[in-house]
Parts: C-alpha cells; structure tokens; sequence
C-alpha cells in the first residue's frame, strides 16, 4: 500500500470513529508527531550485573553485539541506535578508583546534557544490580551518589529513575530455582522480595528518593548448555514503558523483541503484558487530550488503529505492530 492510500485509510478509520471533529484532528496530529519523537535510556551497572544480556533480551538478541558505537565525547559509554530508541551504555563502578572517577564525570555529564529543544536528553535511567552478589556498595555508590543527584528534584528523579536486580535465578547460588517452570521456589521468592525491599530502604535512607525495584532474570546461554529463558522480563518491560514519557512511550515498544516467548514468564502480581498495552492505549488517548469516551473507542479498535497508523508513519512503528499484536493478544 502507498503512503497515500495508507493516510487515506487512516482518515477514513479515525473518521469513522464516534467523536467530534476536534477530537478526530486531535488524534490524527498525535499519531503522526511518533515518528519525530526520539527516546533516550541509560543503562548502567557494575561490571558483571548483566547489561548486555539485558539489552539482548528486552530489545533484540544480537542489539549489544551490532550497531554499537562509543559516544564520542566520553568513550567509556557505548551507543546503541534502534531507529528512535538510543541507548547509552555505560559502566558501573568498582573498576578501581582512577576507572571509577572517570565512569562517573561521564555518567554526570550525560546526565546534564540537553538535546536541540533544550531539553535533558536521557529521559530514563536504568540501574542494574547484580542478583547473585552480596556486596552492593559500589551500586549504591553510583545509585546514590552519583546518578540520583544529577536527575533534578526529587519528583523527577523518582520519575526518571529505575532500579531492577538482575540474575534472580543465582541469587541463592543456584538454589531454590525451578529450572523446569522458569521461576523461584517460595524460599528464593522471598529472599529475592527481601531483597528488593533492602535495596528501596537504603536508597531512601540515604537520599530520601523512593523507588520500586525489581527482580527478574535476563535469561543466559553457557557454552554447550540450552538458552535459559527470562524471567519477569515483562515485568521489567512494563516499568520501562510506564516510567518513559506518554508522547514516547510506542517508541520503546516499537523496538521490543521479537521473540514473543522471552515475555512468558513472570510472577503473578499482575498480567502485564495486559498492562503494558493498557499504557500504550492511555498515551495515544491522554496525548489527544480527549476523555473517557474517545478512550474506550480508541481501545476497541487499536488493532486497527495501529495497522493502519504503522504504516503511514513507517519505520519509527510499522514494523513493530505485528509481533507487538502477537505479544500482547491485540
């Protein structure tokens, strides 16, 4: 189908929905102002915790080994372009302490710098803490002094700011994992729930910003041994995509793996693939500024509407539509 004929589909779609003409303008204008939106995260943790195999698993299994580039003016953080995703990679702490000083000046000055609008550019850090080790404190250096000073007040810091323990199925040195279901035993579920709840005490002990962590498993692939599948991995999707601002919030899922069988396994607090949708709906209703009404519309025909939609505005979404649909039940 020509862009011409797609955007006349799209019209004649939203024109048919129930709504009054602003609303309809309303929509229109947003949806197509996706494809000029460009979302930066950064991911950072220690040596060891799992950034890579993260990446790999949440946006791509080959994303950390191509299409890698250092960011010039630091070299020690690694820039990832996946179309209007950009993510920046960037070490830890405990590399000693002449590596520790330099990771974070550069962390800090990435943190202040500002895009062509004037505006912070990385709008979500991730903080990735290594499951299976017992010592954090080089973690909670960089968590609390260093990264959550350089996010602003304590409002957006909370807003912009992500913590997730990695490595869930070793954090008992193995034990307590059933290999079988992909998932911990109530022994390790509550170890790792302590664990989480350790974590949100000292950071808000000691900078009085609240967060949330979480516990999940990237998944890994050992030499001769089977590929271990995530775990919570759309858990750890959902607070991305709820953390990341509403007008960019399609961008992260438009760039999501492919492999709908990474997002199976999760524990039982919520379904959140559901919840993951459910966000993506409320950003496209809450970026037309339109009510409750337009909302349940837009709901009940977002399959549609994202068929018709990816195609007229391209790259930035279109190719993403069929898995996320696949993903998701849409």
């Amino acid at each position: 189908m020509s862009n011409k004929e797609t955007s006349n589909s799209m019209y004649q779609l939203i024109n048919g929905l129930n709504i009054s003409e602003d609303d309809k303008s309303k929509i229109i204008k947003y949806l197509l102002t996706i494809k000029d939106q460009v979302i930066n995260i950064m991911i950072t943790g220690a040596t060891g915790c799992g950034k890579s195999s993260t990446i790999n698993a949440l946006f791509g299994t080959e994303v950390a080994k191509v299409g890698c580039t250092p960011d010039p003016e630091t070299m020690d953080i690694e820039k990832y372009n996946l179309q209007n995703l950009v993510l920046w990679d960037s070490p830890g702490l405990g590399d000693g302490k002449e590596a520790d000083t330099r990771h974070a000046k550069n962390i800090v000055k990435k943190l202040n710098e500002r895009d062509s609008n004037g505006d912070l550019l990385i709008d979500l850090v991730l903080v990735i803490l290594d499951g299976g080790s017992r010592d954090l404190g080089t973690s909670y250096q960089l968590i609390n002094e260093v990264i959550i000073p350089n996010l602003g007040s304590k409002q957006e810091a909370e807003k912009r700011l992500l913590v997730a323990i990695n490595q869930a199925d070793v954090a008992m040195k193995g034990k307590h994992w059933d290999f079988q279901n992909n998932k911990p035993d109530e022994t390790l579920d509550k170890f790792l729930n302590e664990k989480a709840a350790s974590v949100k005490l000292r950071i808000k002990e000691s900078t009085g910003i609240s967060v949330d962590p979480i516990y999940y498993s990237a998944g890994y692939k050992e030499d001769g041994e089977e590929q271990q599948p995530p775990y919570n991995l759309s858990k750890l999707m959902y607070y991305i995509v709820k953390m990341s601002p509403k007008e960019k919030r399609l961008i992260v899922a438009g760039n999501m793996n492919e492999d709908v069988e990474v997002w199976k396994d999760n524990d039982n607090l919520k379904d959140y693939n559901r919840e993951i949708k459910s966000e993506l709906i409320n950003s496209i209703v809450d970026g037309a500024e339109t009510g409750a009404d337009v909302g349940k519309e837009i709901g009940s025909m977002f399959g549609t509407v994202g068929e018709v939609v990816g195609g007229f505005v391209g790259g930035v979404i279109g190719g993403a539509w069929g898995f996320i649909k696949g993903i998701f039940g849409w």
